[in-house]
């Protein structure tokens, strides 16, 4: 699809929103009993499930920290995630990838220190895919884990934005982060402190553009914030209400 057709004349892209909406967020915590934490989360029609385990002792020895927990991060595909039916291997490029990035995240933010010779385990399973799958699984995964009663530094949340027609647009569907010709980028930030605790290009964006998509992706992750916070709250009023 040509970089003309992802954005009209009137400013609407391919799904009907303008170049700083986000797509419709809707999100639950404590989905699953058998975990200690999980969450279900949706972005537009990207769909995950996160399970999270711990802090619990190490599966092998060689995992201890004597002062700090070991985060392990596992990502798994749904057969039936895109039209494509294609079943992925444990070892596959992409997965090994988005663990890793979602890891790098959470090692930072999460209070390791706080559970020494232990280990957190992070399972995510993408259900459906259309675009921002690295956002929605640190979204996902940050809800969880506030779900588990981990202590983290602030929340991490995550937003894509990149360039159409010379225009910055917020969160990305599939058919947007598919094209060539559009560049991305992945921001996840600490909303208390501003901090950025990854910064993720898929694609070349010229650095006199930057500044403009950091900050649209920024935003994003301010409004994404409200909603995690409104999930937590809920869960913790549902609780409340169980208790009595």
């Amino acid at each position: 699809m040509s970089r003309q057709e992802l954005l009209s004349p009137e400013g609407l892209r391919v799904d009907g929103r303008r170049a700083n909406e986000l797509r419709r967020i809707s999100c639950r915590a404590s989905v699953l009993n058998s975990a200690d934490g999980s969450s279900y989360y949706e972005q537009g029609n990207t769909k995950v499930l996160v399970a999270v385990y711990g802090p619990r002792e190490p599966r092998t020895k060689s995992l201890a920290q004597h002062d700090h927990a070991a985060v392990n991060v596992e990502f798994n595909v749904a057969p039936f995630s895109t039209s494509e039916r294609r079943k992925r291997s444990k070892g596959d490029k992409r997965l090994l990838e988005i663990a890793s990035f979602v890891k790098q995240t959470f090692q930072g933010a999460i209070q390791t220190a706080v559970y020494p010779r232990s280990q957190i385990d992070i399972y995510i399973h993408l259900l459906q895919h259309d675009g921002g799958t690295l956002e929605t699984c640190i979204n996902a995964a940050t809800l969880a884990l506030v779900d588990a009663g981990i202590s983290m530094v602030d929340y991490v949340c995550a937003c894509t934005a990149g360039f159409i027609d010379e225009t910055p647009v917020l969160d990305l569907n599939f058919v947007e982060e598919s094209s060539i010709e559009t560049p991305d980028l992945t921001v996840a930030v600490l909303p208390r402190s501003g901090n950025i605790a990854l910064l993720q290009m898929e694609s070349r964006l010229h650095s006199s553009k930057l500044e403009d998509v950091l900050e649209l992706a920024t935003e994003g992750c301010k409004h994404i914030h409200k909603k995690l916070d409104q999930a937590v709250l809920e869960a913790a009023n549902e609780l409340a209400k169980k208790l009595s």
